[in-house]
């Protein structure tokens, strides 16, 4: 792949519309459910150790709603800061990816990512959790499963 094919290549992004939000959380409840092992909503909440989480996050503060999700910055903060190279950014797809393996539990991504969207996970050692988009789905769960449509999967040009 070229350099100039590589640069041509749009990105997928996950819009959030707060105008159709009703903050019933289901966003992150499905995202969990994602990335649980059983995949099963009552087995994931109840019996799974560790507990899987969430990687959004939704804030409620009524009358307004937010969701907190990674952004896939141009140049992300996260990347430059990984000690590890844990974090690094996909040249094909534009997503800002984690590797688990790689991972030395510095968060140091976590204090210099700009929307707070990088979770330290204590549930097996310390790491950190953040959006995969659910790549190995071809629609992110919190966008499937959000009633409203609040969350819109887009080519981001």
């Amino acid at each position: 792949m070229t350099a100039s094919h590589r640069e041509a290549v749009t990105m997928k992004k996950i819009i959030f519309r707060e105008e159709v939000c009703m903050g019933c959380g289901l966003c992150e409840v499905h995202c969990l459910v994602q990335h649980s092992r059983s995949k099963d909503t009552i087995k994931a909440y109840r019996r799974e150790d560790p507990k899987p989480l969430s990687r959004i996050r939704l804030e409620v503060d009524r009358p307004t709603t937010s969701v907190v999700q990674c952004q896939n910055c141009k140049d992300p903060p996260c990347v430059m800061a990984c000690l590890s190279g844990a974090m690094h950014k996909d040249i094909d797809s534009g997503l800002v990816v984690h590797d688990a393996d790689r991972c030395g539990g510095c968060l140091t991504c976590v204090i210099v990512c700009p929307f707070g969207a990088i979770k330290p996970d204590y549930s097996i050692r310390r790491i950190v959790a953040k959006c995969d988009m659910c790549q190995d789905t071809g629609i992110p769960s919190c966008v499937s499963n959000c009633p409203n449509e609040a969350l819109v999967y887009v080519e981001a040009g």
